[in-house]
């Protein structure tokens, strides 16, 4: 009898301890309440940590919107006689080139980044503090395969255009800053923009450009950076043009952050009235703004943007990457002719920039978390998808090849168990599915 009742408490043990990972694996999947734990000020993006605080936050499917695919610009299945596979130029990827080593830069770059201290001093004492110390010690949760790598060693590049072909992204939206700027705690990397787009037109990627914010940023200066980035790669075979439904050829901006600037201003550069505007020049493009708040969207409209997107790979994260919203803002895009582009990504753990900040992680559950985000982007039949990130190593969102690594002090999230490709062939496997499905929506 006694055998009996220990073998039924170690059943009920069992059993319990399954519910409660259940529970805390399905936990990951559902949006929380937004932005509700950030302090005024502050947001959780790539590329600056100070910041105004942005506002609370399964679309079914939506009728295609004005932007249509109207020829290969956009909906292209590229097939060489040299490969076995295809990529598509519907499918964007995040990508970050602001990483350094000492082999290359002198010093590391990015890899060393300070933990944030939390706004509060009483929660900020709880919590570690002062830089990272690579190699060992990363600003990420995950470790890389090519280790702390610098984003000019050439052998790296080649190794990220493999990867992202393998992952059959055709474009790559490339962060970037304007020469001699950089980012608060890196360097500037313009004069690398050349070696990515050769990069990348030897495995027929495209490069678009992610215009991030800057000290002194205003409508003159950011007509001065499409004229820039125009006059001097506009030629090159990998820079992307996206072909609109009047059949216009454009380039294509995301411009992140563009919440911090008023309506008016945009207006300016991006409304055929404006004093800087680019309209109808030969340096008119289709300009993609952040959707951080509902507000958001009247100002981008207000602005004179061509569409939205929302950047943030965690799913209730702002009002904009919550995937209960998206319905919402794919019918406000269709009635006010905007493009809506939706952004997924495999997961998000931003501790080991922000120590205080586990309740915002969100887990990828061996890749079901990213399905899950792909799934809600193609049920709005979205006309692009964006993926963030293939490198932002910091806040946990690359699907770059990771490797499992234990040192003296660190612990690294991987893969296991599956291996370093696994979210580069879950992407594959997303986007062939995308462009089936979006074959039956354009019928």
């Amino acid at each position: 009898m006694t055998r009996l009742r220990r073998r039924a408490l170690v059943a009920l043990f069992l059993f319990t301890l399954f519910i409660f990972g259940t529970m805390m694996g399905l936990r990951t999947l559902k949006p929380s309440d937004g932005f509700s734990d950030l302090a005024p000020g502050m947001d959780l993006t790539g590329e600056r940590w100070e910041r105004r605080r942005p506002a609370e936050g399964k679309g079914s499917l939506a009728s295609a919107g004005p932007f249509q695919a109207a020829s290969s610009d956009t909906k292209v299945v590229l097939s060489r006689s040299d490969r076995d596979y295809s990529i598509f130029y519907d499918v964007h990827i995040f990508y970050y080139l602001w990483y350094g080593s000492p082999s290359l830069d002198t010093k590391y770059i990015h890899w060393d980044h300070p933990m944030v201290p939390h706004w509060d001093p009483k929660v900020a004492a709880g919590h570690a503090q002062g830089r990272h110390a690579p190699p060992e010690d990363l600003a990420s949760s995950f470790y890389p395969e090519l280790g702390p790598y610098s984003s000019r060693d050439p052998v790296v590049l080649e190794s990220h255009m493999t990867q992202i072909e393998a992952a059959a992204a055709g474009v790559l939206v490339l962060s970037w800053y304007p020469p001699g700027v950089a980012d608060e705690h890196g360097e500037p990397t313009e004069d690398l923009v050349p070696a990515v787009l050769d990069a990348a037109q030897r495995h027929s990627i495209k490069v678009a450009f992610h215009i991030q914010p800057y000290k002194g940023w205003t409508d003159q200066s950011m007509h001065d950076n499409i004229k820039y980035i125009i006059d001097k790669y506009g030629k090159h075979d990998a820079f992307y043009r996206f072909r609109r439904s009047t059949g216009q050829v454009l380039p294509l901006f995301y411009i992140y952050d563009s919440y911090l600037t008023p309506p008016e201003s945009w207006a300016e550069l991006l409304t055929a009235k404006g004093s800087q505007s680019v309209r109808g020049t030969p340096y008119d493009g289709v300009f993609v703004a952040l959707i951080v708040e509902e507000r958001h969207k009247h100002d981008i409209l207000e602005s004179g943007f061509d569409g939205i997107y929302t950047y943030f790979a965690s799913n209730g994260f702002s009002f904009g990457s919550s995937h209960q919203n998206w319905k919402a803002i794919k019918t406000f895009c269709d009635a006010n002719n905007l493009l809506f582009i939706p952004s997924v990504g495999p997961g998000y753990v931003d501790t080991a920039v922000r120590p205080w900040n586990n309740h915002n992680t969100r887990n990828r559950v061996n890749g079901r978390y990213y399905e899950t985000s792909l799934q809600a982007a193609l049920s709005v039949r979205p006309e692009i998808v964006t993926i963030t990130s293939f490198n932002q190593w910091h806040e946990g969102t690359q699907i770059e090849r990771a490797v499992p690594k234990k040192t003296l002090t660190r612990l690294y999230l991987d893969y296991q168990p599956n291996q370093p490709d696994h979210y580069l062939q879950l992407t594959r496997q997303w986007a062939e599915n995308f462009n089936k499905e979006k074959d039956k929506w354009l019928m």
